[in-house]
């Protein structure tokens, strides 16, 4: 992946990570934000603010989250979620 491509990658997760609550920002920092063997988790998730976490993943992870961050979103907009 070019570096335009990496960034756009990167500028759309953190938009799309912008829409998730506080409790799905924390299921993406588990899953994605570096940590060191030993760590305890909750040293780890207050560690980096979400942005950074997107800032300092390998290019390799960048597809993956993007779906999961697309999917998350897409449930949010269905209709049978809706708070109405």
């Amino acid at each position: 992946m070019n570096d335009n491509l990496q960034n756009y990658a990167r500028e759309e997760l953190k938009k799309g990570l912008s829409q998730c609550t506080k409790a799905e920002q924390r299921m993406f920092k588990l899953g994605y934000a570096p940590f060191k063997e030993g760590e305890p988790v909750e040293e780890r998730l207050e560690k980096y603010p979400i942005n950074k976490v997107v800032d300092l993943m390998s290019v390799e992870k960048l597809d993956h989250a993007m779906q999961l961050v697309q999917r998350t979103l897409d449930k949010k907009e269905q209709p049978w979620n809706s708070k109405t």
